[in-house]
């Protein structure tokens, strides 16, 4: 049984159906990349996996680590081992990173019924992350995501995926909005955290990304399904080709008219 499993997943937003019958599975030590065009339902799927409350799932379920967590909130989802890098991450004024940090390992060792993190051990921690995403001290008394660049936001998330260590990471067009040597260093701090304790789902509408972090499965979502799913050679094929050959594909041809 895969970590994290999408079954038959059905979703709706504000009246309209955006997922019409998602299967997907991803276990810890794999890196799955997850494509498709504008609207294909990529964000949808990750804002739904981490309990996004506008998201209604209207049938099928989501098994995380074995157990049915389709109607669990999201701290639970999260205390449970599962993580998100937003897309559009938000600012929070007057919580500076390093508090937000401390706060966030240690509602999760509560939940595990560990003791808090001491202040030592957090400072040693954080800081063989911050060296590792080349990141200075001054950083983390900034307020969270206050004021930050892109890269900067990034980088931020991913931060907070180390220090954290989840077992799947879902992470939402962490490509949008970094120049190349942002690019770089962000995809090369989540290639140092890869291995056999954590699964990545990787959301992108871009293959550039897939040039530094590169997946063992690649999935094409389309119209609220995934359609194809194969190795990383299909990242290539949809580098080459676009889209179109996937809408001809699975596109089925209007009726006509009588």
């Amino acid at each position: 049984m895969a970590d994290l499993e999408i079954q038959n997943l059905h979703v709706t937003v504000e009246d309209k159906e955006i997922l019409k019958g998602v299967d997907l599975a991803v276990s810890r030590g794999e890196v799955h990349a997850l494509m498709g065009p504008n609207g294909s339902g990529k964000s949808t799927l990750a804002n739904t996996i981490l309990g996004h409350p506008a998201y209604e799932i209207t049938e099928g379920r989501i098994v995380f680590q074995g157990k049915d967590i389709t109607e669990a909130e999201p701290d639970e989802r999260a205390r449970a081992g599962l993580f998100m890098a937003f897309q559009y991450p938000s600012a929070i004024p007057g919580v500076s990173v390093v508090n937000f940090l401390r706060t966030a390992i240690n509602a999760q060792r509560k939940s595990r019924g560990e003791d808090p993190i001491s202040l030592k051990e957090f400072r040693k921690t954080l800081e063989a992350q911050m060296e590792v995403l080349g990141v200075d001290r001054e950083f983390t008394r900034r307020y969270l995501n206050e004021g930050f660049s892109g890269g900067e936001k990034k980088r931020c998330e991913v931060l907070q995926m180390a220090i954290l260590k989840p077992l799947v990471a879902v992470m939402d067009e962490t490509d949008s909005g970094l120049d190349i040597d942002a690019l770089r260093t962000v995809s090369n701090a989540v290639e140092k955290m890869r291995g056999p304790d954590l699964g990545i789902l990787i959301i992108t509408h871009y293959q550039r990304i897939l040039s530094y972090i590169k997946p063992d499965f690649v999935h094409i979502m389309l119209n609220g399904r995934v359609v194809e799913s194969g190795g990383s050679e299909l990242a290539g094929q949809l580098e080459d080709k676009g889209y179109e050959w996937v809408r001809e594909k699975h596109t089925e041809p209007e009726a006509a008219p009588a």
